[in-house]
């Protein structure tokens, strides 16, 4: 460390840096510390959750009835897959990760919407999505018509493992929930 001269005291004729030149600065000490952003939290319960489902879904035996369709609902299981899985989806237990509005669009329009969404999805790794179709208030007779082709499209592709209508929170029987393969 350098020894500081000694200092002279200031008179009223010298100049500011006449009265300065002795002057050493001192070595800063006080420093600002910032705090770094936290992570985001992971999702454990959620994750365990999505696991024990498929887990579940993968022990229990498939029911031959569970790829019916009663009335004007949707629902669709795959051959092979277990009722449980319907079930699970039905009550809401899989978590919606993305979903699909096709209101507006024609029918053809429609399927090729539906068909890079869930192309999209599969490739970033969603196992549960939402398409919502419509009750089709404001279509011609009243009816949905984009309701039982999206249920179409939907059995004809590989990804797809089961649907059903979606909870009364969710879009009720105009959107479906789409379990895809993972």
């Amino acid at each position: 460390m350098k020894k500081r001269p000694e200092r002279v005291p200031a008179t009223a004729d010298m100049t500011f840096r006449e009265a300065m030149r002795d002057v050493v600065p001192l070595a800063s000490q006080a420093r600002v510390e910032h705090q770094r952003p936290r992570p985001a939290p992971i999702p454990e319960q959620r994750l365990r959750d999505e696991r024990a489902a498929l887990q579940e879904s993968l022990i229990t035996r498939p029911d031959p009835d569970a790829g019916t369709a009663t009335g004007e609902e949707l629902i669709y299981v795959r051959a092979g897959i277990p009722k449980t899985v319907l079930r699970n989806l039905r009550r809401g237990q899989w978590v919606i990760r993305d979903d699909l509005d096709l209101h507006g669009l024609t029918s053809p329009e429609a399927r090729i919407a539906t068909a890079s969404f869930l192309a999209v999805c599969v490739q970033r790794g969603v196992r549960c999505v939402r398409i919502v179709h419509g009750k089709g208030l404001r279509s011609r007779n009243r009816e949905p018509v984009l309701k039982r082709k999206v249920g179409y499209w939907l059995m004809q592709r590989d990804e797809v493992l089961a649907f059903c209508e979606a909870l009364p929170a969710d879009g009720g029987s105009g959107a479906v929930v789409v379990l895809l393969r993972g």
